[in-house]
């Protein structure tokens, strides 16, 4: 390790703004642009800001400070407010901001926590923590190598977002609000091509649903899906080596439409298959992701596919059972839960199988597009979760890491 690093207190690297945060209680927030910042990040948007500017922004409190589920210290950049559950931050002169937090999201900070029930950072212990730091110089290009990593995967996640918005409009203006049928009732353009647009009635017909398109029927979700509903294995089958295959067992495994956190099976009881749409079934209820791959499924989830073999629909469909599935949670008396029983009798509208296959010919690259971008991004965070704490120890070159990221990027 190159001589000129040094551990120094966070105290000699940082400005403190503390002094600045108001917090503004809910009912008196006024919408508007601008972020309200908490000890986790984002948790509301006012209509005015405290800060502008790249500041460092570190949780005071929450039990985040212990689990560490979501990042410690993060930036916050632009026009923002924050409340009093973050400490504020800035580089001096002598550190740069960016390399700060990569540096405190490697440090233990575990002794530097105070409350035996809601874990507390303050402002005094905060100071106190040790980071190893380089030259300024080198901090920036630390922090550019890494933040180059997190700026790509913040853009893959914007565009999945984009993604997702459009598959989902597309879904709901066929199968919740019939446009192209409303379009045609009304005599105006459904803006389809022919052969598509003749796939759909001409009129809306009244059902025990509501409004539904002339020849479609109304069944429930047993007539269109195959369900599986999990089943957990006994627990000494369960390991975090890799043996056997992944293995979900709730939400705490889900991600933004992807499972995240896996644990792995050697002996599972009920599988998914990759394409499935995962669906948590025991506190919450409702929660959706797709399987990426063969997996097992524990009694906190359910797998779906419509029996057309159609993955864009089926997601989509169980996507719009929100208010369905929000039901079940309320209705729980100590966590909600919906058995198979109540999950089959969900009442459906059923649309043709060729309505269903253009939809499924128009969605597929859409959501190849965001599975290829997910797993990108799973591999780049994978690759900054390596280099980072090589790198914030001196242990790694930058020259090296520059061409390890190069490559990846």
């Amino acid at each position: 390790m190159a001589g000129e690093w040094r551990e120094r207190p966070l105290v000699e690297l940082t400005d403190n703004f503390d002094g600045i945060r108001v917090p503004v209680k809910e009912a008196d927030r006024r919408p508007g642009a601008y972020p309200y910042y908490g000890a986790s990040g984002v948790v509301d948007h006012v209509d005015k800001y405290l800060f502008e500017g790249e500041y460092l922004l570190i949780a005071e409190d929450g039990e985040n400070l212990r689990t560490r589920n979501t990042p410690v210290a993060f930036l916050a950049r632009g026009k923002f407010w924050v409340n009093n559950h973050a400490h504020i931050v800035r580089g001096n002169s002598e550190a740069d901001t960016g390399f700060l937090m990569y540096a405190l999201s490697a440090a233990d900070i575990s002794g530097y926590l105070t409350g035996s029930t809601m874990p507390k950072l303050t402002q005094g212990n905060m100071n106190r923590i040790p980071l190893l730091v380089p030259p300024l110089d080198e901090q920036r290009a630390i922090a550019h190598i890494l933040g180059t990593l997190d700026d790509k995967i913040e853009l893959n996640r914007r565009m999945n977002e984009t993604l997702e918005a459009m598959a989902r409009a597309l879904f709901k203006s066929w199968f919740v609000d019939f446009d192209p049928v409303r379009a045609k009732a009304e005599g105006r353009d459904p803006r389809l091509t022919k052969p598509l647009a003749d796939l759909f009635p001409a009129r809306l017909v009244d059902s025990e649903n509501g409004e539904i398109p002339e020849g479609w029927e109304v069944g429930c979700v047993d007539d269109e899906f195959d369900l599986t509903m999990g089943q957990s294995p006994p627990g000494e089958t369960y390991n975090e080596v890799g043996e056997g295959v992944p293995f979900y067992q709730g939400r705490a495994d889900f991600g933004s439409r992807f499972p995240t956190r896996r644990v792995y099976c050697t002996a599972p009881t009920r599988l998914a298959k990759a394409g499935d749409t995962l669906i948590s079934v025991r506190a919450p209820v409702g929660d959706i992701n797709m399987a990426t791959e063969n997996c097992a499924i524990g009694r906190g989830v359910a797998a779906a596919r419509h029996r057309s073999g159609s993955r864009s629909y089926s997601y989509q469909f169980m996507l719009g059972l929100e208010e369905v599935f929000a039901r079940f949670e309320a209705e729980g008396t100590v966590f909600g839960s919906i058995g198979k029983k109540d999950f089959h009798a969900i009442s459906c509208a059923r649309p043709p199988r060729a309505v269903i296959a253009e939809f499924e010919g128009m969605l597929s690259p859409l959501d190849s597009r965001i599975d290829v971008t997910g797993r990108e991004s799973c591999s780049l965070a994978a690759l900054r979760d390596t280099l980072l704490p090589r790198l914030i120890s001196g242990e790694l070159r930058v020259k090296d890491a520059e061409r390890v990221a190069g490559r990846a990027l």
